[in-house]
C-alpha cells in the first residue's frame, strides 16, 4: 500500500521543493492563487519561512510573497 504524505506549506522548511497538491479555501483565494500561477501539481521552492518575516516561495525564477494565513491553507507534498 503506498501512502502519500501531506502536509500544509507553512509547516515546510527553508529550502525545501514541493508539489502544490490542494487549496482548503474559499473561491475567492484559489482565484488569487492562480492568478499567481500556484495550480495543483505545481513544482515551487520555499525560499524563507521565518518567524518573523514574509514566507517566500521561488516559482518558475519568480519570488511569490504569501501570508502566513494563505500558507496555513495550502497542502503539499515535498520532492
Amino acid at each position: 500500500m503506498i501512502t502519500q504524505t501531506h502536509t500544509l506549506l507553512k509547516d515546510i522548511t527553508q529550502g525545501t521543493k514541493v508539489r502544490l497538491f490542494k487549496i482548503d479555501a474559499g473561491q475567492a483565494l484559489k482565484a488569487r492563487l492562480a492568478a499567481m500561477g500556484l495550480l495543483p501539481g505545481v513544482q515551487f521552492t520555499v525560499l524563507n519561512n521565518g518567524h518573523p518575516g514574509p514566507f517566500i516561495i521561488n516559482l518558475k525564477g519568480c519570488r511569490i510573497v504569501l501570508g502566513r494565513g494563505m500558507a496555513a491553507k495550502i497542502s503539499v507534498k515535498p520532492i
